[in-house]
């Protein structure tokens, strides 16, 4: 594939020492060199009001902008409470505001999970694509990856096992062909 690819990457997890962000930094290591990831930073946004619809809010401008700007998304994220984390609802809802303006309508989205318990973040991993689906995203629906006990995919070190690598580098290269395919 020679055309090159802008993917936006979310990370749900707001933790420096995330394991979420581990597994990202790990995907965003495999990928080819037509590939350019840029990070959606989303520590610094207020919680998303309708009443700032009619206001320009830099960081939520920014925001809408790097995935408007992406061939595809990446969403990363743990599970908090059985659903998403609320810093990634706030994203979603940002980004799919003002009415009639969502980023996300035909936006291709994958979606990766990592948990330390034995369900691998599937509710968040569901609950995420529940959204996507009703905001018109073109999800990525196979491979679904939720890594259950994630910390026993990362070595002493902290980076990930070989066995986790082999399994997330076939993840990267199906990703790589459903972000590159045309169509919307």
């Amino acid at each position: 594939m020679s055309a090159s690819i802008n993917i936006a990457l979310v990370i749900g997890s707001l933790r420096k020492e995330s394991i979420n962000r581990k597994f990202a930094e790990y995907i965003v290591s495999q990928m080819p060199d037509s590939v350019t990831i840029k990070e959606v930073h989303i520590a610094d946004l207020p919680l998303y009001n309708q009443d700032y619809d009619d206001k320009t809010i830099e960081s939520y401008e920014r925001v809408r902008q790097q995935l408007k700007d992406a061939d595809a998304v990446l969403i990363v994220t743990p599970e908090h409470n059985r659903t998403m984390p609320a810093a990634l609802k706030n994203v979603v809802d940002i980004g799919s505001r003002p009415y009639k303006e969502s980023v996300w309508t035909h936006k291709k989205v994958a979606v990766v999970t990592a948990s330390p318990g034995s369900f691998g973040g599937i509710n968040s991993g569901l609950d995420v694509r529940k959204s996507m689906q009703m905001l018109s995203a073109q999800l990525m629906v196979d491979p679904e990856i939720h890594l259950s006990r994630a910390t026993d995919s990362l070595n002493e070190d902290g980076s990930i096992s070989a066995h986790t690598q082999k399994f997330l580098q076939g993840f990267v290269t199906d990703f790589v062909q459903f972000a590159g395919k045309s169509g919307g």
